[in-house]
């Protein structure tokens, strides 16, 4: 990712949000475009106006923590962005590589034994993904959820969230709020890049879906980033219907960069039932399923 770019069309895109109102600022003047004037924010934020300008313009490298928290204050940002401005900093001035804990290749890595046992305890649906939202693990019924993810996949790679929202119609269907779940996507995918900018897989997959997608596009330019922590989800499975899910979500100290996702129904509600439903077909296709000596060639 081109820094100087994302740090210029971050600060710009959190300024033009900001009504004078508010700020608590006098609204003065005739704007030619919405949000904040650079002299605003930079009042805000303490500073010069020739020196808020010059962050404007992607020089952030060597800035100190006081005046980024003195921007993120005047911006308003909330703790997803605040976290972001400083990744992009830290990527500027070359620490954000000494900062992160070194990471396997995602290509390569496969779930230790260990991890899958722990997901295969969990009697609701369980997955791992990392930062480019590939699906890399998951208990039985977490397959099964996600069932049609996998199957539109093609081999030699793990299933890719964004690549299945974006580009595969299936998943107007399988999300019934569509357009939030783009939303989260793409956030998501924002905050990987500014967190581990020199990614050369996620810049291929923002490139490919930049270029297929008018819909990712309009969303990549927003330049909105977010936490995943916990909520509700609703999908619609193809086979027992409408599912509304809680989740929570936690970052792996164990393997930097992944993130485990834990679904819950409601006890006794209909989702619960469902999810019952599709735990019972999936053991049945398990127990259907030849034994692996019996398998020929």
């Amino acid at each position: 990712m081109d820094n100087r770019a994302e740090v210029r069309e971050f600060l710009l895109s959190r300024r033009a949000r900001i009504t004078t109102r508010q700020a608590g600022l006098p609204d003065v003047g005739t704007r030619r475009v919405p949000g904040l004037r650079r002299s605003e924010v930079a009042l805000l934020a303490g500073v010069s106006v020739e020196y808020y300008a010059k962050l404007e313009r992607g020089a952030i490298a060597g800035v100190s923590a006081s005046v980024l928290n003195a921007l993120a204050r005047a911006l308003q940002l909330d703790d997803a962005e605040r976290a972001h401005l400083f990744h992009l900093a830290h990527a500027a001035d070359g620490t954000s590589a000494g900062m992160r804990p070194r990471r396997r290749p995602a290509r390569q890595w496969t779930p230790p034994p260990s991890l899958q046992w722990v997901l295969d305890k969990f009697t609701a649906p369980a997955i791992v993904r990392n930062g480019r939202m590939d699906l890399l693990a998951t208990n039985q019924l977490g397959r099964a959820m996600h069932a049609a993810l996998f199957e539109r996949t093609p081999g030699g790679g793990p299933p890719n969230f964004a690549r299945y929202t974006f580009l595969d119609d299936d998943s107007h269907h399988f999300y019934p709020d569509w357009d939030g779940a783009a939303d989260t996507c793409v956030a998501i995918l924002h905050t990987e890049a500014g967190r581990d900018p020199h990614d050369k897989a996620l810049h291929d997959l923002v490139g490919e879906l930049s270029t297929r997608s008018e819909s990712f596009r309009r969303r990549w330019s927003a330049h909105d980033v977010r936490y995943h922590g916990a909520g509700t989800k609703h999908f619609r499975h193809r086979e027992v219907g409408g599912l509304e899910l809680a989740y929570e979500s936690v970052d792996m100290i164990s393997e930097p960069g992944l993130t485990l996702t834990l679904y819950a129904a409601e006890p006794a509600s209909p989702t619960a039932h469902a999810l019952d439903l599709l735990a019972s077909w999936t053991a049945g296709e398990q127990a259907a399923r030849p034994a692996p000596d019996t398998l020929t060639s």
